[in-house]
């Protein structure tokens, strides 16, 4: 054999190989397409499969979601007929109590009437009596009237009395008190309260932690500022008051930081009462550098009504620190509530088997009692049958078990 028809062989084989090659490439994309479409198959299978399944355990959910529905609702319907009869043996009991002290008033009332008639009779001589006395009373009255009139006309003006520094704060002193005393609990405050620097200021609020002792003292600059509010008074009378009345407040604020802010024992802070609400505006409206000087002496400049909403503020926080101190207590009792309604809820259940094994048992002598009249009926005939045809009744004990 040649060279020639070496190389044509080669070609030959190599074709064939080619064509080999071709068919099992063709026969492996068709296995591939038909496996696909058995996956394909297979997997709308499954999920038609699951679909069928997750149908079915809904269906079933829901029977079982009625049956315990339909469960409860016959177990309240039972625990409402209870109430409904306990309630209805209470009220009967109540009903005979009440008119029983129906009667028992009634008796008393007749008696009471009649001694107030007797008294009645009785009183209305010295009513008559006492009627001329009050007659006579009313004379004198009206001749001290007419003193009082007389005397009314030479009672000094508000602004004469207040003219004296003593009597002013005292008058701060009584409006204080009487703020105070409205709002706040006797426990928590004392007025005239010795510190321990041996200074007593007006009054002093005990507050719990972090808040703390704070002390309240009135202060009535009037002087001056009536005569800078005096337009009959020069300009330059004026504007001297008016310094002087500034100096005088600094002075009462100084005054109290040095005294009744005390580390330790009372708060960082104490209250400046100025019993006028027209001062107390003055300031704020025109004098921000005394406010400001206030509050870096930490003294809190008040009129009546701040130091009404000063003390509205206290009793609250008093309030929320009795209320915290309450807590636990509160939360025993809770606990104690979800221990009683656990007995409770035992006890019911005990006492719905009860209920439900005494209705078995009665169902039970209601058949033997149906079964022993029979007997009777049969004895009074005289009809005897031999072999017993009814089924015979369980045994007590088997009853029992």
């Amino acid at each position: 054999m040649n060279h020639m028809d070496l190389s044509i062989l080669l070609i030959i084989i190599s074709l064939i190989a080619i064509v080999f090659i071709i068919i099992a490439a063709l026969l492996i994309r068709h296995l591939q397409q038909a496996i696909s479409l058995k996956l394909n198959d297979y997997h709308l299978s499954q999920e038609k499969s699951f679909y069928e399944h997750r149908a079915r355990f809904d269906e079933r959910q829901l029977e079982t979601l009625k049956i315990l529905q339909d469960t409860l609702q016959k177990g309240v319907q039972e625990n409402r007929q209870q109430l409904q009869t306990a309630l209805a043996d209470h009220a009967e009991t109540l009903g005979k109590k009440v008119k029983e002290l129906t009667e028992t008033t009634e008796n008393k009332l007749k008696e009471i009437n009649h001694l107030v008639e007797k008294r009645l009779a009785e009183g209305f001589v010295k009513t008559n009596e006492t009627f001329n006395d009050v007659i006579k009373r009313l004379a004198l009255i009206d001749a001290a009237q007419k003193k009082i009139t007389e005397l009314s006309t030479n009672v000094v003006t508000l602004q004469e009395i207040l003219n004296d520094k003593r009597t002013r704060g005292a008058f701060g002193e009584v409006q204080l008190s009487a703020l105070i005393r409205n709002m706040i609990p006797e426990q928590h405050f004392s007025f005239q309260h010795l510190l321990s620097n041996h200074k007593r200021p007006d009054c002093m609020l005990f507050l719990p932690e972090p808040t703390g002792n704070i002390a309240v003292d009135a202060k009535f600059p009037l002087e001056n500022f009536s005569l800078f509010m005096d337009n009959s008074l020069s300009e330059s009378d004026r504007q001297r008051a008016l310094r002087q009345f500034k100096i005088d407040i600094r002075k009462h604020i100084q005054d109290i930081a040095d005294k009744y802010i005390i580390p330790g024992e009372t708060a960082d802070g104490a209250v400046m009462f100025i019993p006028a609400e027209a001062i107390f505006a003055e300031i704020h409206a025109h004098h921000t550098d005394l406010v400001e000087f206030a509050q870096k002496a930490k003294v809190w400049l008040v009129s009546p009504t701040t130091m009404m909403a000063v003390l509205t503020t206290a009793r609250a926080v008093l309030k929320d620190a009795a209320t915290r101190k309450q807590v636990h207590e509160i939360q025993m009792h809770l606990r104690l509530l979800a221990d009683d309604f656990e007995r409770f809820q035992i006890r019911m259940d005990n006492l719905a088997k009860r209920i439900a094994q005494t209705h078995t048992d009665i169902d039970q002598i209601h058949i033997s009692s149906k079964k022993i009249s029979q007997r009777f009926i049969q004895i009074e005939k005289a009809e005897f049958d031999i072999t017993p045809t009814a089924t015979p009744e369980p045994s007590l004990t088997q009853t029992i078990t």
